[in-house]
């Protein structure tokens, strides 16, 4: 009786310590290989099995995370199970990561707690969660930069930046990374920080410090050329919409570098007023701009197109005049490379129906407007203004005075109709010093053809009309600017 009692006591011990200790949970495995959370997506699946006595009832398997070393010295808990959820081997338990997570060999361990047992830890694997997730600005989003020899450019990172820009700055925990490219692809480590001081020429950008996380499409910025200048070089202008670029679309900024001071021009002209590093228009032309830096000058230029088309008449535009020709019709052409283009033709503000077409034939005197219409891609437009006059105004008397200056009025010398082209009368113009410089009997009202140069004195000369019938003018015709 003696020796059973003691048996069946050595049988019940060694069964309750060999039961427990075959109580374990396997290592885990992660259903990924690195752990790039952000807002939209924060759920990763760990597996596990757990073999040896059955589990009890109030047992809970905790999920736990390890520091970025991989260290459970002070473990931050992911997840744990109701009592009981969890009764068949193996399991699979969805967690979410810190939002503060961040570094590159993070570990996972499972525990139980009826029986107690912890798993070896998983693998490594980098973590982090991405907090700003969407591209953002440095440099005020202008493209160049330019330091004088010797000396330095320092680029940020915009806070807040321009439009919706979610500046990253705003975000403390974010740590970044600057480069500088060395292809289209390619480039290499700069430095760190949230600033960079370059004082080499190249291409640099930034990005957010989400290690092997890290997307070049929403979590770098744009990419800034530097170049040094010289007292006399040459900077560039960018354009906000493009060049060329669609005028439909609203006014474009031209930007140059960062400096001290600036004045913008416009084909040749100073803009008065124009003193900044941008400058807002939706008007094509040539666009220059005076740069001042610190301890030297530059200059930039742009050929800024706003319509993304050509386009040219062969008539004279306002306010010029074209006179209608003897015949009585006069057949106006545009060119163009317009994509689809359109076209309507004006009188007097008029729209002239049925005029749809590249060429008009005009019958009638008055103010014309063509417009070009692009109706494909760019929509845009261009308009051209031009004048028909008569060949052979009816005007009383026979002027004495000309200005011949371009501006449409008073350019040509201009005499009644019984005198010109049809009536057979002879024209003689000759100048103050007796030489004969018009003789005609069809006067088309065109004199002068070509440019009369003089500087201080008014030129004079002299006219002489002889009619059909003999009769004869006779006068002068003083010449001003």
């Amino acid at each position: 009786m003696q020796n059973f009692t003691i048996t069946n006591i050595i049988v019940f011990i060694f069964l309750f310590i060999t039961g427990n200790a075959c109580a374990q949970i396997e290592t885990p495995s992660l259903g990924f290989s690195q752990a790039c959370a952000s807002p939209i997506f924060n759920t990763y699946g760990v597996s596990f099995s757990f073999t040896g006595s059955e589990l009890g009832g109030s047992n809970q398997f905790i999920v736990e995370l390890s520091d970025e070393t991989g260290d459970f010295s002070n473990p931050t808990v992911l997840h744990t199970t109701a009592v009981g959820a969890i009764t068949t081997s193996p399991a699979i338990i969805n967690v979410s990561m810190p939002t503060t997570i961040a570094g590159e060999a993070f570990r996972i361990r499972i525990k139980g707690t009826d029986p107690v047992a912890t798993s070896v830890p998983s693998m490594a694997f980098p973590a982090y969660y991405k907090i700003q997730d969407e591209p953002f600005s440095i440099n005020n989003l202008v493209s160049t930069g330019v330091y004088c020899s010797g000396g330095s450019y320092l680029l940020t990172i915009d806070n807040p930046g321009t439009g919706d820009n979610d500046s990253p700055l705003q975000y403390p925990s974010l740590t970044f990374n600057w480069f500088r490219a060395t292809g289209p692809t390619t480039e290499v480590f700069v430095a760190s920080g949230p600033t960079l001081e370059v004082s080499d020429p190249g291409i640099y950008f930034v990005a957010i410090n989400y290690g092997p996380c890290t997307s070049v499409n929403t979590n770098t910025s744009n990419k800034v050329t530097i170049s040094e200048a010289s007292s006399g070089g040459s900077s560039t202008i960018s354009s906000s919409l493009g060049n060329p670029y669609c005028a439909s679309q609203g006014l474009t900024t031209l930007s140059t570098v960062s400096a001290n001071s600036y004045q913008w021009f416009k084909d040749g002209n100073e803009i008065t007023g124009a003193t900044d590093q941008t400058y807002i228009t939706d008007e094509s032309g040539t666009y220059a701009v005076n740069i001042t830096l610190n301890g030297c000058s530059t200059s930039a230029s742009i050929d800024l197109d706003a319509n993304q088309f050509t386009s040219s008449i062969d008539v004279s535009e306002a306010p010029a005049e074209n006179l209608m020709p003897p015949e009585g019709t006069l057949i106006v052409t545009l060119t163009d490379t317009a994509n689809t283009p359109e076209y309507e033709w004006y009188l007097n503000d008029v729209l002239i129906a049925g005029a749809n077409s590249a060429s008009y034939e005009a019958t009638e005197i008055g103010n014309y407007k063509a417009v070009i219409s692009q109706t494909v891609g760019c929509i845009s437009s261009k308009e051209f203004l031009f004048t028909i006059g008569e060949t052979f105004p009816n005007v009383e008397n026979i002027p004495n005075l000309i200005s011949p200056n371009g501006d449409g009025t008073n350019d040509t010398w201009v005499i009644p109709q019984a005198y010109v082209s049809g009536t057979n009368a002879e024209v003689i113009i000759i100048s103050s010093q007796g030489e004969i410089v018009l003789q005609t009997n069809d006067y088309l009202n065109n004199w002068p053809q070509e440019e009369l140069n003089f500087k201080d004195v008014n030129p004079v000369y002299y006219y002489i009309i002889t009619t059909q019938d003999n009769k004869t003018r006779k006068g002068s015709i003083t010449v001003v600017k």
